[in-house]
């Protein structure tokens, strides 16, 4: 039975007929619309991050961090052609209205465009970051561009050359929808939508926190925004203004980071399960009933002897067993006395033992660690949205937040804590070192790495460690870092490392473990232990490591052997 085993990452539709889904199982699956079957799928190398179909409805494409673009023949899926031009994961792409040709854009700061027999026709450079998204202006052969680097550009699409250099003030811009009319739509980091035209740029504050698609309907001349705020918004549009006519809270089983129209008054999203889910805009129904859970984890741990894992469906198993379900996915564990802390996707700090939301923040939750101060124990949560969140037990025992520090401009990827310092790696490639004694910043490098930080863990001692998509090891001590080679070929996503700062362990997305020896300076250890990805890692009381994955298992990391048990 063909289902996606990890969550959708990208959504598209064809006439009311077909949708498109893409995974982080590196699936691309068609589905019949009216009967939410399954027909055919096609499989990349690693995850699938966007779909689209063609006009005609005979070729359908995807977007990979495999470095690839993929042309599907429909109703099929026989794979077409593979587009291989880019260096790192590829992001939006975007079929010519009328020219068998197809736009592309990465997370090498590049686009391409090709034709569909493989060929390179044009590469576009001037974007100074990750290139998140590309359309095409319609008919016109115009392309245009936004990144990470806060800019839209135009692009003349046969020379290459920038027609228009739009500055959107150094604001990450996730999303662009472009109207009939020229209209760009554009959606930020700082929940704005950006309306741009030849005589302007009007900001309209739309949601609380980061845009991540915008969709547009030019037969009803309909926007769609979707946040992290967890919210979709429609807008009826003009040429100058839009106005919000209809928006709706999203269940925790979506992923606010692609939807489509099916029809004039149904959406369809991405979801944390095995399947898309479906909205009516109307009667302000959910369809969601024939979405399964996934066995994903994406967090493991050891808490009071026993082994507890959470993952994508917010199931808390402890030692196999499953203990509590909580109504979101969750990234992470950290204790705090006799509560253990878990959170995700909707924002909600949860006991993971009780399942009792402690807090409620505006943005998804990453990651947290523990730490002492004033003889008293803390726990840091790092957010989407750049805040590091303090929490302590009050003097009835219950969890309270104690301040949130502004530590980033973007979505905080790891933190951990020693004695002194709580040390924060973000998706912008920025660390911070905030000091425990007053919450002060005692350093912020906005250019700590070359790409985007996916972890970072810390020793005993003054020792921390990040890992970042560059497929770098950094060792950060006394305020200098060293960058570490590493064996990986694929985004290292997690790192811990041992008490006494010896040994670091690194997981990648392909499956992958590294161990690396700081006395020897070497890579001790190199093992393939799971098909799907490493999720996160974390040290044992006895001194060893536990890795948890995408598809399921916990894996044991010892300085002796590799051992593989169930968690789920």
């Amino acid at each position: 039975m063909i289902k996606h085993t990890s969550p959708l990452s990208g959504i598209a539709t064809f006439q009311g007929k077909y949708v498109l889904s893409a995974g982080y199982d590196n699936q691309v699956i068609l589905w019949n619309a009216n009967t939410k079957e399954a027909l055919a799928r096609g499989i990349h190398d690693h995850l699938a991050n966007q779909c689209v179909f063609h006009s005609d409805g005979k070729l359908c494409a995807s977007s990979s961090s495999d470095y690839s673009v993929r042309l599907w023949e429909l109703p099929n899926m026989k794979l077409k052609t593979v587009l291989n031009a880019h260096t790192d994961d590829v992001e939006g792409i975007a079929f010519h209205p009328e020219k068998p040709l197809i736009a592309t854009c990465s997370r090498d700061h590049t686009l391409c465009l090709f034709d569909f027999n493989n060929n390179l026709i044009q590469r576009y450079y001037g974007h100074t970051a990750d290139v998140i998204s590309v359309a095409w202006q319609a008919n016109s052969d115009i392309l245009i561009s936004c990144s990470d680097d806060g800019t839209i550009k135009r692009w003349d699409a046969e020379s290459g050359k920038i027609i228009e250099d739009i500055d959107l003030d150094g604001i990450e811009t996730d999303t662009i929808a472009i109207s009939q009319e020229g209209v760009i739509y554009a959606g930020n980091d700082e929940g704005e939508i950006i309306l741009i035209d030849q005589n302007s740029k009007i900001t309209v504050p739309a949601h609380n926190a980061g845009i991540k698609r915008l969709v547009y309907d030019p037969e009803q001349k309909l926007l769609v925004s979707i946040s992290y705020d967890r919210q979709a918004k429609v807008w009826a549009c003009s040429n100058d203004s839009i106005n919000c006519v209809h928006s709706a809270e999203l269940p925790a089983i979506i992923w606010p980071r692609s939807v489509a129209f099916l029809d004039s008054e149904t959406l369809v999203f991405v979801s944390f399960g095995s399947s898309y889910a479906q909205y009516n805009i109307n009667t302000q129904q959910w369809s969601l009933n024939h979405i399964e859970p996934t066995l994903g984890v994406n967090a493991v741990c050891e808490y009071q002897g026993d082994i507890y894992t959470v993952g994508d469906a917010g199931t808390v198993h402890r030692n196999n067993k499953l203990q509590r379900t909580l109504p979101s996915l969750c990234n992470f564990f950290t204790p705090l006395g006799d509560v253990l802390i878990t959170g995700g996707q909707t924002g909600q700090v949860f006991d993971a033992i009780t399942g009792e939301c402690i807090y409620q923040h505006r943005s998804p939750l990453n990651c947290g660690a523990t730490f002492a101060r004033h003889g008293q124990e803390y726990v840091v949560i790092g957010t989407y949205t750049g805040e590091n969140l303090i929490f302590k037990c009050n003097e009835n025992g219950k969890v309270v937040l104690f301040e949130s520090i502004k530590s980033h401009a973007n979505a905080i990827k790891g933190v951990s804590a020693n004695n002194n310092t709580i040390f924060s790696v973000c998706a912008d490639t920025s660390a911070s070192f905030i000091n425990i004694e007053d919450f002060s910043t005692a350093q912020f490098k906005e250019d700590g790495h070359s790409m985007i930080a996916n972890g970072c863990a810390s020793s005993d001692d003054d020792v921390f460690v990040s890992v970042s998509r560059d497929l770098k090891l950094r060792i950060w001590e006394c305020g200098e870092v060293s960058v570490i080679d590493t064996p990986h070929q694929n985004s290292i996503k997690c790192v811990a490392i041992s008490s006494d700062g010896n040994l670091v362990v690194t997981g990648n997305y392909a499956g992958f473990i590294g161990v690396y020896e700081r006395s020897s300076q070497e890579w001790v250890k190199w093992y393939h232990p799971s098909y799907a990805g490493i999720s996160s890692l974390s040290r044992t009381e006895n001194g060893d490591f536990l890795a948890s994955s995408y598809e399921g298992r916990v894996h044991l990391v010892t300085g002796k052997d590799f051992k593989q048990a169930k968690a789920a």
